[in-house]
């Protein structure tokens, strides 16, 4: 009989998980798998409620993202009362989306992710953290790091009223708008966070991809899948955080499907395991064929690297340079390496940027008009929008005075979570060989589902039928003395 190896809790994420790695007799990896063990039921509790409290509901999902939920829901607020909000709001909106997807970036590159390479992926455990970071960059570039996510992160409370759960969606609009003073200060905050980007994208290409045993773990077979990729296009099929028409490419780079977020019904259905309360998407007119790579499978990704492979490129100069780049060391698009998704996602953290700007410096944002009361009766309402970790979708059902019957929430992480498992599986079986096993390289385990940056708070479902209920007891030396089970 094989031995098994946990990791419990995995660590640098938003949420909980574990990871059952199990070998066989010679002490290689027979199987992995990704455990959720956590459940937020947010699309349970839903129902009842007021469609317009959706906004404030569903950000509480996390402390992490609760602007991308805010957002989305706001728009599927829209198409549910069939009102179109007014060129300024929808500019103001968006601009509080870039300073959310700048300051997220940033975040995760620093904070969860980057330690992997800023301080090494086989560096003592204490070391890889925030700390371990200020040591390798510097305490005045840890301090432009918090500077520059306080900045951004200002721009989000002075607009959207809270910088943890906004309150300025409304079904039509915003509840308001800019003021001169605020869109200097906007601007000048914009200009910070281009020059962060830009100190970023070299700090990356100094420590990253100035090491060769980083780049050809990077490049390696360990950390690579062959899927299909989603993301949001704009109308010249460039990347779009905020609106636009959702686009899949297949493992080859070539167009899919394009469809409006609307219609994800019918491109995407969801499959279960029992061992995970992570429900498993797939492309519906691929269908479901296990957890494997291919033409054939089903399986996408989303998030920042998904979005530049379903994308034609980026929509201004400074990312677009650097995704050019990013392909032309990759050896082309789509490129396959998971881990890559840490670079996309610096070059994502420039076009947020620089998208930023672009909107603080339109005078169009001053308008006063940044609302159009809806009088449709609400029946149904979907929006999507790019979270940072992927596709986001809210899907509302309601009678006719706007009460919730039924919401379906397809989140970021959970598009993410077929390759996910993959990702660890694989990472293992690559890693672990002989029964030789180090804190190390059970870190470089953990780095398949780190360049993901999930949320397991927001992803969590229940499966069909009961949730149950799992209480283990154990003594003063850590031994199991009972174990109670409810509803399972």
């Amino acid at each position: 009989m094989g031995n098994k190896i946990t990791i419990d809790p995995i660590t640098r994420l938003e949420g909980h998980g574990k990871i059952e790695i199990f070998l066989d007799d010679d002490g290689n990896v027979a199987n992995a798998y990704l455990q959720i063990p956590e459940l937020r039921g947010f699309e349970k509790f839903s129902e009842g409620r007021r469609a317009e409290e959706m906004p404030r509901i569903t950000p509480k999902i996390c402390g992490v993202c609760p602007t991308t939920h805010h957002m989305c829901s706001a728009k599927a607020l829209d198409d549910l009362y069939g009102v179109e909000p007014p060129p300024a709001a929808k500019k103001i909106r968006e601009l509080i989306y870039s300073a959310f997807m700048f300051e997220d970036h940033t975040l995760h590159f620093y904070f969860l992710g980057g330690p992997d390479f800023v301080v090494g992926p086989m560096a003592p455990a204490a070391d890889r953290n925030i700390l371990g970071v200020i040591q390798k960059v510097g305490l005045e570039a840890a301090s432009e790091v918090i500077a520059i996510r306080r900045k951004t992160r200002d721009i989000i409370t002075k607009l959207g009223g809270r910088v943890i759960h906004p309150v300025c969606g409304l079904p039509g609009g915003v509840s308001k708008g800019v003021t001169p003073e605020d869109r200097e200060e906007f601007i000048q905050t914009a200009r910070e966070a281009v020059e962060f980007a830009k100190f970023s994208m070299q700090l990356f290409n100094d420590i990253v991809l100035g090491n060769k045993e980083y780049v050809d773990v990077i490049v390696g077979d360990i950390y690579k899948h062959s899927t299909y990729y989603m993301g949001l296009v704009d109308e010249n099929n460039k990347t779009n955080f905020y609106d636009g028409m959702v686009r899949v490419v297949d493992p080859e780079g070539n167009e899919f499907a394009k469809f409006k977020g609307q219609d994800y019904l019918d491109h995407i259905d969801e499959h279960v395991e029992e061992w995970s309360y992570i429900k498993f998407p797939y492309l519906k007119n691929v269908g479901w064929k296990g957890f494997v790579d291919g033409m054939d499978s089903g399986v996408y990704r989303v998030a920042p690297l998904a979005r530049l492979n379903a994308a034609d490129g980026m929509a201004t100069p400074l990312a677009q340079a650097e995704y050019e780049r990013m392909y032309e060391i990759l050896g082309g698009k789509p490129a396959h390496n998971t881990l890559a998704f840490h670079w996309a996602r610096l070059v994502e953290q420039m076009y947020a940027a620089e998208r930023l700007l672009e909107l603080a410096e339109d005078e169009e944002i001053l308008c006063d008009h940044i609302r159009n009361i809806p009088t449709g009766t609400p029946t149904e309402g979907i929006g999507v929008i790019e979270a940072p970790r992927g596709t986001l979708y809210h899907h509302y059902k309601t009678d006719e005075k706007g009460v919730i019957q039924k919401a379906n929430l397809i989140v970021a992480t959970v598009n993410n979570s077929p390759a996910i498992c993959m990702s660890v599986k694989k990472a293992a079986q690559g890693l672990i060989k002989n029964g030789e096993v180090n804190d190390g390289l059970l870190n470089m385990v953990e780095m398949a589902f780190r360049a993901y940056d999930p949320c397991m708070a927001c992803a969590t479902h229940s499966l069909p039928g009961e949730t149950p209920l799992i209480v283990t007891i154990k003594d003063n030396k850590g031994d199991v003395v009972k174990v109670l089970q409810q509803n399972g």
